[in-house]
């Protein structure tokens, strides 16, 4: 399958670095596929970790994506009401073979419009705010309906990278990258889901987010709001 691009890759200030990285460094095994890093404008790029990253186009000039590909991170409160990247996300979305996300990115797509009426995942955080959009939160890694492909938290990306791979390309080529990454992974501590740790260890960590995680909720019902005009 020859693509024109990969997908707009989405760049934007204070991203989730792996929620970028993962799946880019997933998808630039493929010679077929032409990876485009996409912003406002081609200045870099700071992360949520200080990590600089530079465009490769901006939203005006990039070419028409086969696949749109939307990462999370804190920095997403500021996209749901920016008119600017919305505007460009579903113009891009509705001729695109694939619109895709990972991590709370799925929450941009839906604020865009682009996933009402789809069954998508996100961060087990925030999940629950894609059912403000009309969305069927489904709390599992990598999740398909149709053309829609999201990814859960952050690490997903790569499991999120190489499903789509298998898609494309067929499932013997997306595992000898899985090998060539040597993607087998084997934490040093049981527990990395809400459903393998302690309800103790759900709570902490919720607490500790609290006071953000309010927030994003709040500008995502303002984005819910806008969308249904």
């Amino acid at each position: 399958m020859a693509l024109e691009c990969l997908n707009l890759m989405l760049l934007f200030p204070r991203l989730t670095k792996l929620d970028l990285t993962g799946p880019h460094q997933v998808l630039a095994r493929f010679d077929e596929l032409a990876l485009h890093l996409v912003w406002k404008n081609l200045d870099f790029v700071t992360d949520s970790g200080g990590l600089r990253l530079w465009p490769t186009a901006n939203l005006s000039t990039c070419p028409k994506a086969d696949i749109l590909f939307v990462p999370g991170g804190p920095g997403q409160i500021d996209l749901m009401d920016d008119a600017e990247v919305l505007a460009f996300l579903r113009r891009q979305g509705e001729g695109a073979s694939y619109v895709t996300s990972v991590c709370t990115g799925s929450l941009i797509l839906a604020a865009a419009g682009l996933l009402t009426g789809y069954r998508a995942t996100c961060h087990w955080l925030s999940i629950g705010q894609l059912s403000l959009f009309g969305v069927t939160p489904v709390q599992e890694r990598v999740v398909i309906d149709r053309n829609r492909i999201t990814g859960a938290g952050v690490t997903s990306g790569i499991d999120f990278a190489l499903t789509l791979s298998a898609l494309l390309f067929g499932e013997e080529r997306a595992k000898e990258a899985q090998l060539a990454m040597e993607y087998d992974p084997r934490p040093p501590f049981h527990g990395g889901s809400v459903a393998s740790v302690s309800a103790e260890l759900v709570d902490k960590l919720r607490a500790k987010n609290a006071a953000f995680q309010n927030e994003r909720e709040e500008v995502a019902r303002r984005a819910a709001d806008a969308l249904r005009g």
